[in-house]
């Protein structure tokens, strides 16, 4: 653990010290955020700010990790394969969101963009079950259980659905980053209580590297993590749960992004259903509150309050297996 902490702390500063020339790097290429006019009109400030932020997440995982997280371990190359297939996607619908619109790309549809993480969390799924044997249901007070070939749909929904929650969730400064940390960070030490060394020491680099990405993402952001940063942030984390275990407790450990994407879905239900009413008066949630006259600080720090309260009981539900 000591080791694992260590390396997490090493991610923190060396994305603290990278963050100014990658945002510096980022607005020389005019790499800003275009702003939906869809959202709450407070955000269309916001217009320009340089995105992609992910780069400087991932770039610090990968060069922490490089030297002291892979050789020998076969395993980790499931999590660093999910990473480098999300931030893909991750990149090229970044490059259609920007400002000025002078990218040759446009973007990735929303259907697209829900086939590749469907194929990705199938292909995910059963490289977990044939290659790395994993088959199992962690329940708390319960114990262990093998449910065998119904592992593979089951894994299947849940990094789908891990991987769609957590970017619903990027919408306000510092949201995502603190809480997406305090689930890896719950995880790590999960992983760690397991013997599941490399996974926790992985999950600790993830958590270093958004607190120094936290330190440009406070409000008023200086950097936005874009697709870029919160496809792989979802995807690792359901990827995490499920070689744990402990992929039931995802709705704990991350209720935020439970709460978010929960309220998005009801919105859109309800609004069909209603031919144009809406139950809420902006989804997902986060948008909700900012209409009640929430500050963004304020709507940002209640939800990692929730975030570290879900962390706290998700570990201990864990340790009663």
């Amino acid at each position: 653990m000591i080791e694992a902490l260590l390396i997490g702390g090493l991610a923190f500063v060396l994305a603290l010290v990278a963050g100014r020339p990658v945002v510096g790097l980022l607005r020389s290429f005019n790499v800003g955020k275009a702003i939906s006019e869809d959202g709450p009109s407070s955000h269309l400030v916001k217009a320009g700010t340089p995105t992609m932020g992910g780069l400087l997440i991932w770039g610090t995982v990968a060069v922490v990790s490089a030297p002291t997280n892979v050789a020998g371990k076969l395993s980790i190359l499931l999590p660093i394969g999910v990473l480098l297939i999300t931030l893909a996607i991750g990149i090229v619908d970044d490059l259609g969101t920007l400002t000025g619109g002078s990218s040759r790309f446009s973007g990735l549809s929303w259907r697209l963009k829900f086939i590749m993480i469907g194929l990705l969390s199938i292909g995910v799924s059963v490289v977990l079950s044939e290659g790395l044997g994993v088959h199992s249901l962690n329940v708390p007070w319960a114990g262990q259980y093998d449910i065998g070939y119904f592992y593979i749909p089951i894994a299947a929904i849940t990094l789908f659905a891990t991987t769609s929650a957590v970017s619903i969730t990027d919408g306000l400064d510092g949201l995502l980053g603190g809480t997406a940390a305090l689930a890896f960070a719950a995880y790590a030490v999960i992983a760690f209580l397991q013997g599941q060394v490399f996974l926790a020491t992985f999950s600790f680099t993830v958590v270093g590297a958004l607190l120094g990405f936290l330190w440009y993402n406070a409000h008023p952001a200086a950097l936005f993590m874009g697709d870029t940063g919160a496809l792989p942030l979802g995807a690792l984390l359901g990827t995490v749960a499920l070689m744990t275990g402990h992929w039931l407790l995802l709705p704990v450990i991350g209720i935020v992004f439970v709460a978010e994407a929960i309220t998005d879905v009801m919105q859109i239900v309800y609004f069909q259903v209603t031919g144009g009413r809406r139950l809420f008066r902006m989804a997902p949630l986060h948008n909700h509150f900012e209409l009640l006259g929430w500050s963004e600080p304020q709507i940002v720090m209640r939800m990692w309050l929730f975030g570290v309260a879900g962390a706290m009981v998700g570990i201990a539900l864990a340790l009663s297996v």
